[in-house]
C-alpha cells in the first residue's frame, strides 16, 4: 500500500500531527542511535527537519581558490547555488529524511514545515538538495490544536500555488548570502589590521547596527545644558490643593537660576488667581491585536524580555500548550470565517477567574465591533495571534509562557471592548502676572482599559517638563487662590535614549523611521528591516559578533560597531530604507507582482558596487585597538584581539596576562574585562586569568542566566597569587582566514 511522507520542521511538530492521522504509529531510530527520527503508521510515515538541515555552501565548495580570502576573487555571484548539509548533527536526521523520501511505496509528500517563508525555504532546500522528484502538498497551520490539524489535513494546498512563496524564500536566502559573503570578505580584507576576525557585514544586520551605533554617536556627541523650571503649591478654600508649573507661553523652561529664583520671589505668599479652566472629553480606541513584533516589544516594554525570550515563550504557547496560534505572523488582523469563533474563544479564555469578567461582556454583546478587528485583505500568510478555541492548560506553563499568553488574551478581549474615555482638565492660575499651568487627567469610563485593571489614570501619568497629569479637587475660573509653596528645580538636558528590544524593533518595523500611530505603522509595514520572524536573532547576531552589548534594558553599540558604521560612511548598506526596500520588493516577489530573476540582477550588480567602494575606502585605513587600561601584573597597556583581552603583542610580549573572552559558554563583553582590570583583581576569588609568568589573576566571574539565556555578568575580584610550577597557557594567535557570514535571517528559523 502507497504511504504519504509528512515532513515537520521540528519533532515535537511531527508527534503532534501524528495525533490527528490514521495510527497507530511506531517509532523508529536511527542506527546506533536513541533518538527517534521517524513515526510510521499505515497510511503516513512522519519525519522531521531539526530548523535548516541543509544551507547554501560556502564559496569553497565552488572554487578551491576561494579558501583564501582576495579582493582579485570578488565578487563571488555562483550562477547555480549549491546546497550542503549543515553540520554533522544535521547530517544524522538528512539521512533518515533522504532514505524516507526515496523510500519506493511512498507516492506523495506532504511539506508540514512552518507556513511561511522560512518553513517553505527548510523543505524546498531539502528536498533540492535529496533531488526528490515527487510529487507535494502544502499543509498550512495557523494553530496546533487537533482540529485545526485535521481541518488542514483536509485541504491540502497544491505545491505549485505557493511558488511565489517559494521564490521569495530562496531569493531572500541568496539576496542574503551574496551580499553578506562579498561585502564581510571586502571588509575584512581590507580592516585585517585593524579588527580580528571577520568584519560581518549583511543586508539585514549592517543597517540595523547603523541604527543603534549612530543612535550611540548621538549620545557621545550629547552636551548637556541647564535650565530651570518653577513649580508651585497652590490651595483654594476649604483645602482645595492643586500644583502648577511656569510656563512662558508653551516653554516652561527658563535660561538662568537667576531668573528662575526671581519668579519665585514674585509669587511665593502671592494671592492668584484661576483664568482659564478648560475641560474636554478624549475617547481612546482598543489598540490593534498582536503581531509578533508589537508582541515583542509590548513584553520587552512590560518585563524587560529580548525579543528572542518572548518569541520563544510564543512559540511554546503556540507548540506545546497549543494555547495561541502562529505566532510568526506579521498581521495584526483577523479573517472574516473566523468570526463565529470569536465567543467561543473568549468562552474558553473565560474559564480563568481573571479574565472572567471581560470575557463574559464580549460573549453577552449581540453584535460584535469587527470593523478594526476583522479584515480579510491585512492578512497575508497568517492572521494576528490570538488565543486557540481549545483548553488552555495555563498551570503548565512556566512563567514566560504564562505572562506573553496574558498579554495575548487580555489584547484579544480588549478589542472587543468600548474605547476608553478621559476628561482631560487644562488649568491657568495667574500669580502677579506669571501663568502657571496645571493638567488633569480622569477615566471616566474605562472600556478596553478595564480587560487590564486599568481604573483610574489612563497612560502618561509620569511628569515631564510640562508637568504630571494630578487627580485635581473641582476648581472654578475667576477663584482666588493661595500660593502655598514656590520652588524653582535646576534640570540638565538628556541625551537621546538607547535603543532596548522595543524601540529597536519599532525602527526596524518602519526602516529605521520614528513612527508611534499603530495605523501608519501598518501601512510601512512591507518596507521594515527584516520580517517578524527574523528581527530576534539579527538583535542576537549583532551580539554574537560583537558589534552589540546589552546593559540591564539598553543595546550598547561596541567600538568595533561603531567604527564599523563610522568606516562604512554613508554607503547604502547602512541604509535602513534600502534594506526596507529590498523587503518591499521580497514581498511583491511572493504576491506575483515581481520576477525573482530582476531581484538578484539587482542584488548581484549591487554586491559587485559595494566590493569595489569598500577595496576603495578602506584601502589604507588603520584603526587603533581598544586600549583597557594597564596591567596589573606588568603595566603595559592591555589591548583586546579576537580571542582575549592581553598585554602581549608582535612589538612587546608582556608578562603574558591574558582574560579570554570565552567564558561559561558566553562571550565575556569589554565592559566586563575593563572593570576587571581596573580593579586591578583586588578584592575575592574563582580562577581563569593567567600570566606567562606563572602567576595566576583569580576572579569570580559567574552568570546569572535568565529564561532566553540572557545573561548578566557578576563579578567579584581576588588578589593576584602564585602557583609553583605553573604552565604558561598558549597565548600567541596566528590569524585565520574568518568564517563567511552572509546568514541575516536564516538563523531564526534553525
Amino acid at each position: 500500500m502507497a504511504k504519504t511522507l509528512v515532513i515537520a520542521e521540528k519533532p515535537s511538530v511531527g508527534q503532534d500531527l501524528a495525533r490527528v492521522l490514521p495510527g497507530p504509529f511506531e517509532k523508529h531510530t536511527g542506527v546506533g542511535d536513541k533518538t527517534a527520527r521517524w513515526l510510521e503508521g499505515p497510511e503516513h510515515v512522519i519525519t522531521w527537519a531539526v530548523g535548516h538541515l541543509v544551507q547554501l555552501a560556502e564559496p569553497d565548495e565552488y572554487d578551491d581558490k576561494f579558501k583564501k580570502w582576495r579582493m582579485a576573487d570578488l565578487p563571488i555571484v555562483p550562477r547555480q547555488f549549491k546546497l550542503v548539509v549543515r553540520d554533522e548533527r544535521s547530517e544524522k536526521q538528512m539521512k533518515v529524511v533522504r532514505d524516507q523520501l526515496r523510500r519506493d511505496d511512498v507516492d506523495t509528500v506532504v511539506n508540514a514545515c512552518d507556513a511561511g517563508r522560512e518553513g517553505e525555504l527548510i523543505f524546498t532546500y531539502i528536498y533540492e538538495y535529496v533531488k526528490a522528484k515527487k510529487p507535494v502538498r502544502r499543509l498550512w497551520l495557523n494553530s496546533m490544536t487537533n482540529q485545526a490539524m485535521r481541518e488542514a489535513f483536509g485541504q491540502l494546498r497544491d505545491e505549485a500555488d505557493l511558488g511565489q512563496l517559494r521564490d521569495a524564500a530562496k531569493s531572500r536566502s541568496e539576496a542574503d548570502w551574496i551580499v553578506g559573503m562579498n561585502a564581510t570578505r571586502a571588509a575584512t580584507i581590507r580592516l585585517r589590521s585593524s579588527f580580528d576576525g571577520a568584519v560581518s557585514l549583511g543586508r539585514v544586520q549592517t543597517p540595523t547596527l547603523a541604527i543603534i551605533a549612530r543612535r550611540e554617536e548621538e549620545i557621545r556627541a550629547f552636551k548637556p545644558e541647564k535650565y530651570w523650571l518653577v513649580d508651585a503649591a497652590f490651595e483654594a478654600d476649604g483645602a482645595r490643593r492643586y500644583e502648577g508649573r511656569f510656563h512662558a507661553g508653551a516653554q516652561p523652561r527658563l535660561r538662568s537660576a537667576d531668573e528662575a529664583d526671581a519668579i519665585v520671589a514674585a509669587v511665593r505668599g502671592v494671592r492668584g488667581e484661576i483664568t482659564k479652566l478648560d475641560k474636554t472629553k478624549r475617547k481612546e480606541r482598543p489598540p490593534l491585536l498582536y503581531d509578533l513584533t508589537s508582541l515583542q516589544r509590548e513584553a520587552n516594554t512590560r518585563y524587560g524580555f529580548s525579543a528572542r525570550r518572548t518569541l520563544g515563550a510564543a512559540q511554546r504557547c503556540y507548540e506545546e500548550h497549543k494555547a495561541l496560534t502562529y505566532p510568526r505572523t506579521s498581521s495584526r488582523y483577523l479573517t472574516s470565517d473566523m468570526v463565529p469563533e470569536f465567543k467561543q474563544i473568549a468562552g474558553r479564555v473565560g474559564r480563568r477567574p481573571e479574565y472572567r469578567e471581560s470575557a463574559s461582556y464580549v460573549q453577552s454583546l449581540d453584535l460584535l465591533p469587527l470593523g478594526r478587528v476583522v479584515d480579510d485583505a491585512k492578512v497575508g500568510d497568517h492572521h494576528a495571534i490570538i488565543p486557540t478555541n481549545s483548553d488552555h492548560a495555563l498551570e503548565k506553563m512556566n512563567d514566560d509562557d504564562r505572562r506573553v499568553y496574558d498579554l495575548v488574551a487580555r489584547r484579544f478581549l480588549a478589542v472587543f471592548h468600548p474605547d476608553a474615555e478621559f476628561e482631560n482638565t487644562r488649568v491657568e492660575t495667574t500669580v502677579a502676572s506669571h501663568i502657571f499651568r496645571t493638567r488633569g487627567k480622569v477615566l471616566l469610563v474605562p472600556g478596553w482599559r478595564g480587560v487590564y485593571g486599568e481604573l483610574s489614570e489612563g497612560d502618561g501619568a509620569g511628569d515631564d517638563d510640562e508637568g504630571r497629569d494630578q487627580q485635581l479637587p473641582r476648581l472654578e475660573r475667576g477663584e482666588a487662590v493661595d500660593t502655598r509653596k514656590a520652588e524653582a528645580l535646576e534640570k540638565e538636558t538628556k541625551p537621546p535614549r538607547r535603543y532596548s528590544d522595543a524601540s529597536l524593533l519599532g525602527a526596524m518595523e518602519t526602516a529605521g523611521k520614528l513612527v508611534d500611530d499603530e495605523e501608519m505603522r501598518e501601512a510601512m509595514k512591507e518596507s521594515g528591516i527584516g520580517t517578524p520572524a527574523t528581527r530576534a536573532a539579527i538583535i542576537e547576531r549583532l551580539i554574537d559578533v560583537g558589534y552589540v552589548e546589552r546593559d540591564a534594558r539598553a543595546l550598547v553599540a561596541t567600538e568595533k560597531g561603531i567604527n564599523v558604521v563610522r568606516l562604512l560612511g554613508e554607503h547604502p548598506l547602512t541604509s535602513p530604507a534600502l534594506t526596507g526596500d529590498w523587503e518591499h520588493r521580497l514581498a511583491a516577489i511572493e504576491d506575483g507582482e515581481e520576477k525573482r530573476e530582476k531581484f538578484m540582477e539587482d542584488i548581484a550588480k549591487f554586491a559587485g558596487e559595494t566590493v569595489g567602494v569598500l577595496d576603495t575606502t578602506l584601502k589604507d585605513v588603520r584603526i587603533p585597538r581598544a586600549n583597557l587600561g594597564p596591567c596589573p601584573v606588568c603595566g603595559n597597556d592591555i589591548v583586546e584581539n579576537r580571542k582575549g583581552y592581553s598585554c602581549w603583542s608582535r612589538e612587546d610580549p608582556g608578562c603574558g596576562f591574558v582574560i579570554w573572552k570565552s567564558k561559561a559558554g558566553k562571550q565575556l563583553p569589554g565592559a566586563v574585562a575593563r572593570e576587571l582590570i581596573a580593579h586591578g583583581f583586588t578584592a575575592r576569588p574563582v580562577t581563569g586569568f593567567k600570566g606567562r609568568s606563572g602567576r595566576s589573576f583569580r576572579a569570580k566571574l559567574a552568570l546569572e542566566q535568565s529564561a532566553d539565556e540572557d545573561a548578566r555578568w557578576r563579578v567579584e575580584f581576588d588578589e593576584p597569587w602564585a602557583k609553583e610550577g605553573a604552565k604558561p597557557p598558549e597565548t600567541a594567535e596566528t590569524p585565520e582566514e574568518p568564517v563567511a557570514a552572509g546568514a541575516d535571517e536564516g538563523a531564526a528559523a534553525a
